[in-house]
């Protein structure tokens, strides 16, 4: 690895760090959103008539849970495909 060009061994590091960063970066969301189902789904059953105003709640709260997981691939993305790591070294 010691012989590589600069660039490759960015690249390289790059991607990586980008697919361990998608792994991870949406864990947490996909967790967060099972656990907010679950919850929503308790409380209708228990109140099957505040049914409508739970589910509606349910849907904001899942559009901004998945915002988190759609900015960590608009991170990656750019990591991958406009590095700026490469223009910064080179």
């Amino acid at each position: 690895m010691a012989d590589m060009d600069p660039g490759v061994l960015i690249t390289i590091w790059t991607i990586t760090v980008a697919g361990l960063g998608i792994a991870f970066g949406t864990i947490a969301p996909a967790l967060a959103e099972g656990r907010a189902v679950v919850k929503a789904l308790e409380s209708m059953a228990r109140q099957p008539e505040l049914a409508a105003n739970i589910r509606t709640t349910l849907l904001i709260a899942m559009a901004l849970l998945e915002s988190t997981a759609i900015y960590v691939l608009l991170v990656v993305l750019i990591l991958i495909y406009a590095n700026p790591l490469i223009d910064r070294f080179f």
